[in-house]
């Protein structure tokens, strides 16, 4: 008999630290996010020590700054343009903010969560996808900001967005249909071409091709509308050129090598009038040639759908 219990508090001496080590190797609620990004909006992430959360952008990412380096490590490398990974680095409750800047101009807000080792009640969010708002683009007339339904990984390996069906074609599918086959380019180390506008509500989407005709790798900046005017003189110089508000662009890459084209779309709400000697213009520069962009007219009223283009 004392044998068998001898047995049995041997087992139970064995039995205890493998579940104890298998409660502490419990994983959290892991969470992948898809959300459309608006700008006046702060994202929450959050994190746990001893796991990494990836956050994936839309464009090439220029920097990221960390509000606490202490308490959160951040990391970025060239190799994926699009993403950024965040840690938290102490093992103690902390928060704090980070701000990604894109290549094309655009802020992503982020507050970093953690509640430290002790909590394990909170999800981990181990991928954040930030989509592209809804636009003109897509058939509607105002951005529409819709926050993605978090997903476990347990359950789900393919995320996809919840985000409401879309009517129209995406940014891509219009692009390469609106995609500019005879350019008539402007320029002549940069060359810039305009296609036909499409109008909607004073809103117009205006497709445009860019060309480096130069021996070197050039970076483009994002695309602008001004509207210029001309003085009665005989010269006829241009006598202002004042800015047009853009709501969105599009553009399949901003780093050309020599020879290389990119297609991209603009979109901007239309001035209701202008004067006779006035034009409405897209200007493209480079990043190293910022004073010398290189314009290309538009038409300032869009042929009716279904008309020759």
């Amino acid at each position: 008999m004392k044998k068998c219990l001898s047995l049995v508090h041997l087992i139970t001496i064995c039995f205890l630290p493998f579940h104890k080590a298998s409660a502490q190797t419990e994983l959290p609620q892991a969470r992948i996010v898809n959300l459309s990004i608006d700008p006046e909006q702060v994202v929450v992430l959050h994190l746990r020590p001893g796991y990494v959360s990836s956050v994936r952008v839309l464009e090439e990412v220029s920097s990221v700054v960390l509000g606490d380096p202490g308490a959160f490590k951040v990391d970025h490398s060239e190799a994926e343009p699009q993403l950024v990974f965040f840690k938290a680095a102490s093992a103690k409750p902390a928060q704090t903010n980070a701000l990604i800047t894109t290549r094309g101009g655009h802020e992503i807000s982020l507050s970093l969560v953690s509640q430290g080792k002790s909590d394990r009640s909170e999800p981990v969010d181990y991928i954040l996808n930030c989509e592209r708002p809804h636009s003109f683009l897509i058939a509607s007339t105002h951005p529409v900001f819709v926050v993605g339904e978090t997903k476990t990984v347990a359950t789900e390996n393919q995320p996809t967005s919840t985000a409401p069906e879309k009517p129209g074609r995406q940014e891509p599918d219009l692009l390469r249909a609106e995609r500019i086959e005879n350019p008539h380019w402007e320029g002549k180390q940069l060359q810039v071409a305009v296609g036909q506008a499409i109008e909607q509500e004073q809103q117009m989407a205006v497709p445009f091709a860019v060309l480096n005709s130069s021996p070197r790798t050039i970076e483009v900046l994002p695309p602008q509308i001004q509207l210029a005017g001309t003085s009665k003189d005989k010269h006829r110089k241009a006598i202002k050129a004042e800015p047009v508000a853009i709501k969105d662009y599009w553009i399949t890459s901003r780093r050309l090598a020599p020879g290389a084209r990119a297609d991209g779309i603009v979109v901007f709400e239309r001035p209701t009038f202008k004067e006779s000697r006035e034009r409405l213009l897209l200007a493209v520069a480079q990043a190293e040639e910022v004073d010398r962009p290189v314009l290309a007219p538009i038409a300032f009223v869009a042929p009716v759908s279904g008309g020759a283009k």
